[in-house]
This record gives C-alpha cells, sequence and structure tokens, in this order.
C-alpha cells in the first residue's frame, strides 16, 4: 500500500461525507463507528450523520460509560466493545450446506467472499496493528484462512490518529500507538481549534490517492502539523498504563508455577469476554447441525476461546481443567508463545479486555505483579 511520497492535505469536517460517497459509488460497503445499546460499535454506515459525533467514551477495568463531549468531534473516544475482527474473521460463519435430493445429500459450497470489498472509517492505531497480526496469522502462514483472505482482500482503510485516550489503552508501551504508521490508505487526524473542525490526512496509497483527489482540500500547514502532532502526543501522555516487555518470554516461561496464577484464578470467570473482544483472538470450533426432517445439514464455524472447558478436550479428558490453567495458557500464549509462532506479541495494547472484564482483571498488573515478585526474589 506504500506510495513514492508521503502526502498531507487538510479537509473541512463536511468533506469527509464526500469521502464517504466517494466509496459508496466505487461499490464498497463502507463500515464506521455509530452509537448503539449504550455503545460505540461498528456498523455500515452511508453519511457522517450516522457518526457518533459529540460522544466519547469513559473506561475503567470493568466499567464502559458513553458521554456528551463539549464539542461535535466525529471520532473523540477511544475503541468499543468490537474490532474490525467483526468483519474479517466473523464469530459465525456457515462453511457448507447441504440438501437431500433423490435420496443423496448435494453439497453447496459457500462463497467466503463478501458481496462488496469493504471500506473501513475509523480505524484506530492498535486496532490496524491488530488487522496486521490477524494478517500474519490468518493470511502469512503455512495454512492461509480462504475465509478471511477473500474478506481482507480489497479492504479500503481509512484510519485515525488518536487524539483521546482512556485509562485501560496502553498501546504507547506496546508501540502501537496512538499514531497509525502503516498499513492505510488514508489516516485523518481531527483537529478541533477556534471553532474550526478540520482534518489532516496523510495518503498512503494510490487508491487513497484516487479518493483523496475527489475531495475538496488544501495543502497542510506547519500549524496543522504541529496541532495534529500535539494532539497525537497529548493521547500518548494520558495514557497511565503500561506493559513492560523487557524479556516477556523468558519471564513467562520460567514462571509456570508462579502463585500469582492461583491468584487471578479466584478472580477469573471464564466468562471468555477478553477473547472474544480482543482484536487479535482467532480460535474456533466446527459445529454440525440437521433439522428434524433430516434433508438440510449445515456447518458453522464459531469463533471460541481457550477459556471454555471444551476447547482443551482431547479424547478421554480435558488438558486444562481449571481456570488457573486456561487464564496462564490465555496470558502466555498471547504475550509469549505467539512470538514464538508468528514473530510479534499478540497484544496490541488497546485495552478492551480490561475494560470489558466483569471483575475488571489487568493484563498489565498480572505480568507486573509477576515481575515485581521475581525482582525481588519472593517467587
Amino acid at each position: 500500500m506504500a506510495v513514492a511520497k508521503q502526502q498531507e492535505g487538510v479537509i473541512a469536517s463536511n468533506e469527509l461525507g464526500t469521502l464517504i460517497a466517494a466509496l459508496l459509488r466505487r461499490e464498497y460497503e463502507v463500515i464506521g463507528p455509530v452509537v448503539r445499546d449504550g455503545a460505540i460499535v461498528y456498523d455500515s454506515i452511508e453519511s457522517t450523520k450516522d457518526l457518533p459525533a459529540g460522544w466519547t467514551d469513559e473506561q475503567e477495568p470493568g466499567r464502559y460509560r458513553l458521554k456528551r463531549r463539549e464539542d461535535g468531534a466525529l471520532f473523540g473516544y477511544a475503541v468499543g466493545p468490537q474490532s474490525w475482527k467483526k468483519y474479517l474473521h466473523p464469530a459465525n460463519i456457515r462453511l457448507w450446506s447441504a440438501e437431500r435430493e433423490n435420496g443423496t445429500f448435494r453439497i453447496l459450497n459457500q462463497e467466503p467472499r463478501p458481496k462488496k470489498r469493504y471500506a473501513f472509517v475509523g480505524v484506530r492505531s492498535c486496532d490496524l496493528a491488530a488487522i496486521g497480526v490477524q494478517d500474519r496469522v490468518l493470511l502469512e502462514d503455512r495454512h492461509q484462512d480462504p475465509i478471511y483472505a477473500g474478506r481482507r482482500d480489497g479492504v479500503f482503510i481509512v484510519a485515525v490518529h488518536c487524539i483521546h485516550s482512556v485509562s485501560t489503552c496502553f498501546c504507547a508501551s506496546m508501540g502501537t500507538g496512538p499514531r497509525v504508521r502503516a498499513g492505510y490508505d488514508l489516516a485523518l487526524t481531527e483537529l478541533l481549534d477556534n471553532g474550526d473542525h478540520r482534518f489532516l490526512v496523510q495518503i498512503g496509497s494510490e487508491a487513497g490517492r484516487e479518493v483523496l483527489a475527489e475531495l475538496g482540500q488544501r495543502e497542510a500547514t506547519d500549524e496543522d502539523r504541529q496541532l495534529a502532532q500535539a494532539a497525537v502526543d497529548g493521547a500518548a501522555a494520558a495514557q497511565v498504563r503500561r506493559m513492560d516487555t523487557t524479556n516477556i518470554r523468558e519471564l513467562l516461561y520460567s514462571n509456570f508455577e508462579h502463585p500469582r496464577w492461583g491468584n487471578v484464578a479466584e478472580r477469573c470467570l471464564a466468562c471468555t469476554n477478553c477473547t472474544l473482544v480482543c482484536p487479535t483472538c482467532f480460535c474456533t470450533t466446527v459445529e454440525d447441525t440437521s433439522d428434524l426432517s433430516g434433508d438440510h445439514a449445515e456447518r458453522w464455524r464459531r469463533l471460541d476461546s481457550c477459556f471454555t472447558l471444551d476447547f482443551s478436550y482431547i479424547h478421554g479428558g480435558n488438558v486444562r481443567a481449571s481456570t488457573k490453567a486456561r487464564y496462564r495458557q490465555w496470558m502466555t500464549h498471547k504475550l509469549a508463545s505467539w512470538i514464538d509462532q508468528f514473530g510479534s506479541s499478540g497484544c496490541v495494547g488497546c485495552g478492551r479486555c480490561i475494560t470489558w472484564c466483569p471483575v475488571g482483571i489487568d493484563i498489565t498488573e498480572e505480568l507486573e505483579a509477576i515481575r515485581g515478585t521475581v525482582a525481588n526474589g519472593n517467587t
């Protein structure tokens, strides 16, 4: 997606509607943030009227609330319970169906590609990093996932540099934000000063350049760039959590029997929330169903979680029967063995697992507890 030379321009806030219209004319299904059921989620949009203008969020461990901003910012929030995994690696998808005809079954293969290409509007830096992680797992490994490949192909990404962090964000310490660095077609920084609502726009691909050419824009000034830099730097400075990844693989591998695993297991509900909201978790299961007549059958792929008891069932028993073992598996895979498998961490610092844990378990706190006792010689 790289272009020969990075370019920047400025568009007025009303030109965002022109951008959405340009994508719709190109027959993209445009997906963006909308307010629904007390949260900011992702769904199809047709204009800026669908975006969460003037809304922001408050997040803490086990707590998420929306509240009104004092301005009309369109992207003045962090991340909600959904990620772009909803569209690229959906929770439920039919693999095939079969109909009985003349005493035999006829298999109907399902089309892995959606009817239209996707255009994602409002992709945050942590989520863009997560898409990169899932690309590595589902596209670039030895066995490619054709469903993911069909949905990922041709996606147009309008990224957004974060100007707002919540207490559960820690992307700055993971090197995944709040600034967007690569993997986008267009990247926006929302600027609001003295009643002037506008966006600094960066071009990341030739497709992005072509779309931007249809918008009314002006050349970016040094003041625009300075304001954008200050806004993103402010979001980074506002983050109160961080993850120290120094020697993280060795730390977790050498503390398999650390007492902290038992401590967290006493609090963990094994509800699977952390894996469902995580933008990189990819585990699935397969389920076969049939109707009462026996004339129709279907095979579905559904998202699964290493926190469910049946996930690690192997003929005759479960190899991780305790909550302690399942939490340890999740955290050790996410932060350590993922690196062995795929060359990077499975965590992008979005903080969703902290916000949406009903009892407020904090992955950064659990890691630091293990690191701290090791450093003090108290293991």
